[in-house]
């Protein structure tokens, strides 16, 4: 298993690499009016970082129940915080009625070419380091980061299959793969806070086409990976990056004697509530 540790990235996580994209390709017009997203926490801090490079006011629409950390980040990094309830419609349309009111430019955590386009690079750099992988594994919420790595794996090696993992507290893309079309979850309960969003309508096509398989894990078994990436890697990784290991420890005999990369997504995880 080779390991990419995005947990070590700026902000903590991947989403550094789509927000530092979207920021830097915004036109200078755009760029004056300021961004707005939604965002769990990740993202946000991202993409507040990456505003202070052109001096951009930010602001981040999060659930209530978003980690205390995340909130942390968030607020480190400038960016002003509504908060809304922690569910997809209420987070979208607190967003858009943020954006109905002060025209600012939305950059969407992953309904955004940009977006996709930066979080590729995690995939892309992973095959520059291993070019001969016969598997990828990356966590899936948005896809985002699924889309972007399956554009970037099998633009490097067309035989190198892509896999996401899901939450099984949250597992419309899985449903959605197996019903040919977008099936929005009913209710999301899972610990991975980073993997609660519904898969996005600009990333799901690309999923449909690229992806060779969703595999869904419990809570419980997100829990073990993480504890055993704590323990056996001695490296911090919150639930959503424990996600892609748990998947290969859940589904040992369809990895077994392959040369699997796993990208682990991200690191932001409260010290003081471990779930270990």
């Amino acid at each position: 298993m080779f390991f990419k540790c995005e947990n070590f990235q700026k902000a903590g996580a991947f989403k550094a690499r789509g927000a530092t994209n979207a920021i830097l390709s915004l036109s200078d017009e755009d760029a004056k009016r300021g961004v707005a997203t939604v965002s769990s926490g990740n993202h946000g801090a991202a993409l507040a970082k990456a505003a202070q490079i052109r001096g951009i006011p930010v602001t981040v629409i999060m659930p209530y129940n978003s980690a205390k950390i995340k909130f942390e980040a968030v607020k480190s990094y400038g960016a002003e915080i509504i908060t809304c309830e922690p569910d997809q419609i209420s987070r979208e349309s607190a967003l858009q009625e943020y954006v109905s009111k002060t025209d600012v430019a939305v950059i969407h955590p992953y309904n955004d070419e940009r977006i996709i386009a930066g979080q590729g690079t995690a995939g892309l750099e992973l095959m520059e380091g291993q070019p001969e992988l016969d598997a990828v594994i990356s966590p899936v919420s948005g896809g985002g980061l699924l889309s972007g790595t399956a554009l970037a794996v099998k633009g490097m090696n067309s035989n190198t299959d892509v896999f996401g993992a899901e939450p099984e507290g949250a597992d419309d893309t899985f449903l959605s793969m197996k019903a040919g079309e977008i099936v929005p979850n009913k209710r999301v309960d899972t610990i991975a806070d980073g993997l609660r969003s519904q898969i996005g309508i600009l990333t799901f096509p690309i999923i449909q086409r690229m992806v060779t398989g969703i595999i869904t894990v419990t809570d419980a078994e997100i829990i073990d990976a993480m504890e055993l990436i704590w323990e056996r890697m001695k490296i911090l990784v919150e639930p959503s990056g424990a996600i892609s290991l748990a998947a290969v420890l859940k589904e040992k005999s369809l990895f077994q004697r392959k040369k699997v990369g796993i990208i682990l997504s991200g690191g932001n995880v409260d010290l003081f509530t471990l779930p270990f």
